[in-house]
């Protein structure tokens, strides 16, 4: 998969001459096929299409386009963008659970940083990783990637993924001694979530070929990890925010889930175990939104029992449209709707997860 199946035409689209760029022709090295498009066909709305289809394939959203050239780009690209979100609003939620967060420009910038670790950096080393174990799976479900498209060279993924692993766990390094820790816990952490990265992907364990286990490590790391760095980045880390926040990931492990309704051909035809796999996309879907709602409600739970009352209804208020949409959307048809379900019900996720770490912090305070 690190070679297109069709013959290509290099082109270097780059000065520097260890990064080369092919571009896929048309037969065998011809020129680009004329457009076909009829006559009376609205110009203007293939125009808004390329767009869409061009932003989609910058971010690594599902149903993106083909047929980038620029390096940089497509090494952005690998690092998928929209991924970041999650990771950057786990910092948030951390520096509020902490309960000493300030606005002060120190505050900010040191957050910035943690952001810049567990997002860009970090995020990014674990969907290069990913794409790059993925080549084959990639071919069949979604081909359009870089690695499959022949687009970039196995090599360049290679340094990347080096390059942002190192890049993580130096800035990690910097923000334990920025933070005056003792014990480096956000080094510690970051490499931590680096080997789950590598064990989720990699063989011989590969978590990601079991439908629990893969899930419940990218929920995990996508919540508990990025939480505990904004939290100790201000606060002490203690046990309690540790359990929370590995609970919590019980929720992720169904947001996780949603992701696998989209490569049930391709992980079907190569035996990995996803859930949708094992148990059908009906009842995937069931334990996929039981797990979401199931577990906001226990948080909800506990932030009654630490008497933060208002805080645990604004979160049940919060999982009410979540639970809508999942019978609007998600219950009716997973692989059509997962993204729409996504972009309707998330939102509230993630506000739900700033309600508990407020409460949190005002529970500290």
């Amino acid at each position: 998969m690190s070679t297109s199946p069709q013959s290509e035409q290099p082109r270097s689209e780059d000065p520097s001459p260890d990064m080369p760029v092919t571009e896929t022709m048309n037969g065998n090295g011809a020129e680009p096929a004329v457009s076909t498009a009829h006559p009376n066909a609205n110009p203007n709305a293939a125009k808004v299409d390329d767009r869409s289809a061009k932003a989609r394939q910058l971010l690594g959203m599902k149903g993106a386009g083909a047929g980038e050239t620029s390096v940089w780009k497509i090494r952005l690209q690998l690092t998928k963008p929209i991924t970041w979100i999650p990771l950057i609003w786990g910092v948030v939620c951390g520096a509020a659970s902490s309960g000493h967060f300030t606005w002060t420009f120190e505050h900010v910038l040191m957050s910035a940083t943690c952001m810049l670790m567990s997002g860009p950096l970090l995020t990014g080393y674990t969907q290069t990783i990913n794409d790059y174990y993925d080549r084959d799976i990639d071919a069949i479900n979604e081909p359009y990637r870089p690695i499959p498209s022949g687009a970039i060279s196995i090599s360049q993924v290679v340094s990347q993924i080096w390059v942002l692993l190192l890049g993580g766990w130096l800035v990690a390094f910097g923000l334990d001694q920025w933070a005056g820790h003792d014990f480096p816990t956000i080094t510690m952490m970051a490499v931590i979530g680096s080997f789950l990265a590598y064990i989720y992907s990699a063989p011989p364990l590969k978590l990601k070929q079991n439908g629990w286990l893969g899930n419940y490590a990218l929920g995990a790391s996508y919540i508990t990890l990025p939480w505990c760095a904004g939290h100790a980045l201000f606060g002490e880390l203690n046990p309690t925010i540790f359990a929370l926040t590995l609970f919590y990931s019980c929720a992720g492990l169904g947001i996780a889930i949603v992701n696998d309704f989209k490569s049930v051909e391709g992980d079907s035809q190569l035996g990995l175990k996803s859930l949708p796999v094992m148990f059908g996309v009906g009842t995937a879907a069931w334990i996929c939104v039981l797990a979401i709602d199931i577990f906001q409600f226990g948080v909800a739970g506990y932030l009654m029992s630490i008497h933060q009352n208002l805080y645990a209804v604004l979160l049940i208020l919060l999982v009410i449209p979540q639970v809508v949409f999942q019978d609007m959307y998600f219950l009716r048809d997973p692989i059509a709707n997962d993204v729409k379900y996504q972009a309707s019900a998330q939102p509230f996720l993630v506000f739900g997860m700033l309600v508990t770490g407020l409460a949190l912090g005002h529970s500290i305070i």
